[in-house]
């Protein structure tokens, strides 16, 4: 049986993390799996870094990775799958906005593809960001192809190559790293599979930080600058044939 790491990124979560690592290790101690938890503290400004170390001391699985200032919420998953030391390597957020009982649903496909992704079947968030996040899979689309139903949904399994591979190709740090991370994987050759995830909750504490316009921003400079790079790349290619 395959061992697996569970990355959750984290930013200003201390309200959320206690609950959240004690679902995450509870699901996997029932799966019988060798595991680790890694939480990657993104800068936090509260005591989320504190209040992981706590975790740390009372389950031996559980690994506080810093950021000693916020990089963006690419850069913590990213710290995060790249920290793994399993041979699949999942991520979901330390929001507690999905039950990690949806995590077997990816484990079944998971012998039959590289990238098992996940799409929230529903989404319970506020109309606003449903509908943000809406046109953002249609954009993501529309400039790169299909990749995936719900492209920013945080709750993704992969075999551990997955990440080997994309290492040194992946370069959004902030929220377009989930399209990157897909449209690069996909090109790479990679066997999706989609699973529903119907487990997905409402927030309950902590402030999403998703809708603010620097992160907004930032997302469609990132996207700008994957797309010019992919397109250079394609007419070097082109140019060598």
């Amino acid at each position: 049986m395959k061992s697996i790491t569970v990355a959750l990124p984290a930013y200003n979560e201390a309200e959320n993390i206690p609950a959240m690592v004690e679902e995450v290790v509870n699901t996997l101690e029932s799966l019988g799996r060798t595991y680790e938890v890694i939480v990657v503290n993104d800068g936090s400004r509260d005591n989320t870094a504190a209040v992981v170390r706590e975790l740390e001391a009372r389950y031996p699985h559980v690994r506080l990775v810093d950021h000693e200032v916020n990089q963006g919420y690419g850069a913590a998953v990213w710290t995060g799958l790249t920290s793994a030391k399993t041979d699949l390597v999942f991520f979901t957020d330390a929001d507690r906005q999905f039950d990690l009982g949806e995590l077997p649903k990816l484990l079944a496909k998971i012998d039959q593809a590289d990238l098992v992704v996940g799409y929230r079947s529903p989404r319970r968030d506020p109309l606003m960001r449903r509908l943000n996040g809406w046109g953002w899979s249609r954009l993501v689309t529309l400039l790169f192809g299909y990749t995936a139903r719900d492209i920013d949904c945080a709750f993704k399994l992969m075999q551990r190559h997955v990440v080997d591979t994309l290492k040194e190709q992946v370069q959004s740090r902030g929220a377009t790293f989930s399209a990157e991370f897909l449209v690069r994987a996909k090109r790479a050759g990679f066997r999706f599979e989609e699973v529903a995830i119907n487990g997905h909750r409402p927030r309950v504490a902590g402030n999403p930080t998703g809708a603010k316009l620097s992160v907004i921003l930032r997302a469609f400079r990132e996207l700008i600058a994957v797309r010019s790079q992919l397109a250079q790349q394609e007419q070097t290619k082109t140019k060598h044939i």
